[in-house]
């Protein structure tokens, strides 16, 4: 037991029981393989399927839902978000489908008022849809406001169906009591799985595990989308409660921040301190290499983690990442952990008041 109260060992555990499952996988590829269904009927059911991510990378379990996500997932934000970026954006999402990636992240709120990012990723899913586990999110805390968000998603996505709904952003518990209450969003996610427009229901956050963990214990979401990087044990942990939480309630567990958009990153400079959010402001580069940031997180029980990028460049590297992962130890864990703590603060800018200065 940490002085910050995670049962490490047990945790470490998950994360080789994860591992191990890892193996599996890889090791029943060509029979992964041989499943390829001939025009699913995604919307009665039947899990999408990109017949290049056996072989591209290891794949665990997304919880509950039967998808085998791989490693890597791409985000719809970074590029994927920029106004009229579409011919960076769009190849950007073919070459991901091309490299065997099969989960794609986007929200209602990605891109602004326009949702330029979930305008990109329907260019590709009208003629690719039956590739990619396709989630989206809405911020709207009402079932009407949530309805009419879905609405506009599946236009833009141009689809009929979401793979996955999700929660935007679950900061505070006013949030949770407004999605609970009567006409909230809780009763817009179970209408729109009733009514087939999504398969499986999530939520996601990134300032307080607590806030989380509470509305997982009200209603039984397939998913969470949680902030989980190198930085994490240092304040407020999503692994201390919250991870084995949905690990307890079989959820898939879908890692975010991972290299908190560059802050934990030795070699990328500061952008100035107007531009910055959070309270902790990035004040020097990082201390780890992406490979160490992504190696840290999948080193425990989650399904997958979500990255935006901006290049091609960027984007290979990551499923490159994703396919060569190997476990790190307990001690190696702690050893990165000790080596972004003199930046932990830039590196959680986006948990509830984050110090500036590192823990004693």
């Amino acid at each position: 037991m940490t002085a910050e109260g995670t049962t490490r060992r047990d945790l470490f555990k998950l994360g080789a029981a994860a591992a191990a499952g890892l193996v599996a996988t890889r090791l029943g590829a060509s029979e992964y393989l041989d499943l390829t269904p001939a025009e699913p009927n995604l919307k009665a059911g039947v899990t999408p399927f990109n017949p290049r991510t056996a072989t591209a990378m290891p794949t665990r379990n997304l919880g509950r839902t039967g998808h085998l996500v791989g490693l890597f997932s791409l985000g719809g934000q970074a590029a994927i978000e920029q106004p009229n970026n579409e011919k960076v954006a769009v190849p950007l999402i073919e070459r991901a489908l091309d490299l065997g990636v099969n989960y794609l992240d986007t929200s209602a709120r990605y891109g602004g008022e326009a949702r330029w990012s979930e305008q990109y990723f329907g260019q590709v899913m009208k003629r690719r849809r039956k590739e990619a586990f396709l989630a989206s999110k809405t911020h709207d805390r009402t079932a009407e406001g949530s309805l009419r968000l879905l609405e506009t998603s599946l236009k833009l996505l141009q689809t009929d169906h979401l793979d996955l709904w999700q929660l935007h952003a679950m900061s505070s518990m006013d949030d949770v009591e407004r999605i609970c209450a009567k006409g909230g969003a809780l009763e817009a996610f179970v209408k729109a799985r009733d009514q087939k427009l999504v398969r499986f229901l999530g939520l996601s956050g990134h300032t307080d595990p607590e806030v989380l963990a509470e509305a997982i214990r009200r209603f039984p979401f397939d998913t969470v989308l949680m902030a989980f990087n190198a930085a994490d044990n240092w304040h407020l942990p999503f692994q201390k409660t919250l991870l084995p939480l949905a690990v307890e309630k079989e959820m898939g567990i879908i890692g975010m921040k991972i290299p908190a958009r560059g802050r934990i990153l030795e070699g990328v400079p500061p952008p100035s301190p107007e531009q910055q959010r959070g309270t902790a402001k990035h004040d020097r580069p990082g201390t780890l290499t992406m490979r160490e940031a992504i190696r840290y997180s999948l080193s425990h029980p989650v399904s997958t983690v979500i990255i935006g990028v901006d290049t091609i460049a960027q984007l290979e590297e990551n499923v490159g990442l994703a396919r060569d992962f190997r476990p790190l130890s307990a001690a190696q864990l702690k050893a990165l952990e000790e080596k972004v703590k003199p930046v932990y603060g830039q590196a959680s800018w986006f948990k509830r008041d984050t110090p500036a200065n590192p823990p004693k």
